[in-house]
């Protein structure tokens, strides 16, 4: 079982950065492909950014273009979002997921296709 933890959430104005963590266990996160999701109060779960195991590819969604850059650190297991420009509009639970098998999975947008999820971090943008 992978255990996933992010960290790195808080209060921001608007038009402030957070840069969020995500940190794995065990001693294989290198083969996963890894996304971040933001969650609403009373939304759904939606993609905002993946990477692949390597961190040869990126891909992010259409909100996250040019405001946001993922990336990863495999020899410390730890995934990162550096959000940038927030708007209050970003406040959400944040959440990181892995995937574990399968081809372009840095490019997954649905949670139901990915195999791990942290507990979340929230992310508050003040107006």
């Amino acid at each position: 079982q992978v255990q996933l933890v992010e960290s790195g959430g808080g209060l921001v104005q608007a038009g402030g950065s957070l840069r969020l963590s995500c940190a794995a266990s065990g001693r294989t996160f290198s083969s996963y492909a890894m996304g971040w999701f933001r969650q609403a109060p009373g939304k759904e779960r939606e993609f905002v950014a993946g990477i692949s195991k390597s961190a040869s590819s990126t891909f992010y969604a259409d909100a996250g273009k040019g405001r946001c850059t993922i990336s990863r650190d495999n020899a410390k297991n730890t995934v990162f979002l550096q959000m940038n420009s927030l708007n209050p509009e970003d406040t959400a639970g944040f959440y990181c997921a892995a995937k574990v098998e399968g081809f372009y999975n840095y490019r997954r947008r649905r949670v139901d296709e990915y195999d791990y999820w942290g507990q979340g971090t929230q992310v508050t943008v003040s107006s």
